[in-house]
């Protein structure tokens, strides 16, 4: 029975994946063969999410030069390279990212502030990043609504990974990008089988939320989303592809405590 004590915070989460360059455009290493219904269907469940205040959890794909193996295709999202930009639509104004330091470290509140946080994947699957697995885990909502590249690899592997952490998971097909279509197909069904649910993105708009959700105005050099100077710094444009490490201030690294992960969100 869900009461008012144990209700999840959440109705929803959406989880975007890897909408990076190297996989949304035709210049990129290994773009997706349906990039161009993709996009579109990327940007109805973004203006969802901003209509609403629907949280989200961004993996940004990421690989060090050293860590690249040989393979028929070329390296991908390598970091600092163009093709690792993050296309721009998919980042809001008020967003962080959570850098990796091999601790479970993570504060559980962070999306009283930002409604955006971007994981680090360096290996294929987002929850091999602990502070990801442990914040993914731990968060109360009710639904997990997964978008992004690619859906027979990364998207199929975070869902199968959150459906055995007894998740309640929908995957947005056609918001998820893909290589080749029968195998897609066939991620699909393995999803299914494994007990997630399929939608589109009509079916999402579909949903009325009960509430809109607010954020806090986020900690920077001064209290309360000001600046030094007393401005609040504006989000990045909607059009500019942005790097994981040229974010604009607005995007926050969040430093966590060793000691526990509850601790405010700026401070080392």
């Amino acid at each position: 029975m869900i009461t008012r004590s144990n209700a999840p915070e959440f109705e929803f989460v959406v989880v975007d994946m890897n909408t990076q360059t190297d996989f949304c455009s035709i210049s990129g290493a290994h773009p997706v063969s349906n990039r161009e219904s993709l996009i579109p269907a990327l940007r109805r469940v973004i203006a969802w999410t901003k209509r609403n205040g629907v949280p989200i959890v961004s993996s940004v794909d990421s690989h060090r030069v050293r860590d690249i193996r040989r393979s028929d295709f070329p390296p991908c999202c390598v970091d600092g390279s163009n093709g690792q930009t993050k296309v721009g639509f998919t980042i809001l104004p008020r967003s962080a990212r959570v850098e990796v330091d091999n601790t479970l470290s993570v504060p559980l509140n962070l999306f009283s502030t930002f409604q955006q946080l971007l994981f680090r994947m360096r290996d294929g699957d987002l929850l091999s990043n602990p502070k990801a697995d442990r914040f993914l885990t731990q968060l109360p909502t009710a639904r997990f609504l997964v978008i992004g590249n690619v859906l027979e690899q990364a998207v199929k592997t975070l869902v199968l990974g959150l459906l055995t952490r007894h998740k309640d998971v929908a995957v947005i097909a056609d918001a998820c990008g893909y290589w080749n279509e029968p195998t897609g197909d066939l991620a699909i069904r393995q999803m299914v089988v494994k007990g997630a649910t399929v939608i589109s993105v009509d079916d999402l708009l579909l949903n009325k939320l009960t509430e809109r959700r607010r954020y806090r105005r986020p900690w920077k050099n001064g209290k309360n989303g000001h600046s030094a100077n007393g401005k609040i710094s504006r989000g990045p444009s909607r059009s500019v592809g942005l790097r994981v490490d040229q974010l604009p201030s607005t995007v926050q690294a969040v430093r966590m405590s060793r000691r526990n992960g509850y601790g405010h969100p700026n401070r080392p």
